[in-house]
């Protein structure tokens, strides 16, 4: 080309140098630069590396949070019953009865009640009612006393029935009592109350 020389191309089919003519000029070509390329490596070409160990920290167990519950616990209480003593004219003096029996009550408290693992922390009233009243009781005491009285009786002085009071008079007669005899009655004792006026042993003869 342009010279009218004829340059061949050396084509490289092996690793050594060939000297290639071309029309009625040769150039040699000296160890020219082959190509080659280069081995795929495999795992027996590999160099052998040992696997890094990586340690993965682990934490500490978790501490367990404690368990709280609350609840409402209901109690029952009782309440004493009262006593009073009445007095009663009406009963002999010294003699006691109950009158009424005494009979307790009940209050319901109610408790607001924590536990923390099963184990009482706290106990709050909440709240309180009496579910039963009382019932008081009472016991009556004899206030009365027994008096002479007209009719209780007869002196032991007199034949038949004189009564025993403070003083005896003839009925009908001028005496002022406060108890009066029909006579006649006779005295077998002492005239203790002068109805014998003659002394004759009869007493209250008109």
């Amino acid at each position: 080309m342009g010279s009218g020389r004829l340059f061949c191309a050396a084509v490289v089919v092996v690793s050594v140098g060939l000297l290639t003519g071309c029309g009625s000029e040769e150039k040699a070509v000296g160890q020219a630069a082959v190509p080659v390329t280069a081995p795929v490596p495999t795992a027996e070409t590999l160099p052998s590396e040992t696997p890094e160990v990586v340690s993965t920290p682990v934490d500490p167990p978790a501490s367990v949070a404690p368990v709280t519950v609350t609840k409402s616990v209901v109690e029952a209480k009782v309440i004493p019953f009262k006593k009073r003593t009445t007095l009663d004219s009406s009963v002999a003096k010294g003699e006691k009865s109950i009158t009424t029996r005494g009979v307790n009550g009940v209050r319901r408290l109610t408790y607001e009640v924590t536990l923390v693992d099963g184990v009482q922390t706290a106990k709050r009233l909440v709240k309180q009612a009496v579910a039963k009243q009382p019932v008081t009781q009472v016991t009556t005491v004899g206030t009365k006393v027994d008096e002479p009285s007209s009719g209780g009786g007869c002196d032991p002085n007199y034949s038949g029935c004189v009564p025993i009071a403070s003083d005896v008079d003839c009925a009908g007669g001028s005496g002022n009592g406060p108890e009066y005899v029909q006579g006649p009655v006779t005295v077998i004792g002492s005239d203790i109350y002068g109805l014998d006026a003659d002394d004759d042993g009869i007493g209250c003869e008109s």
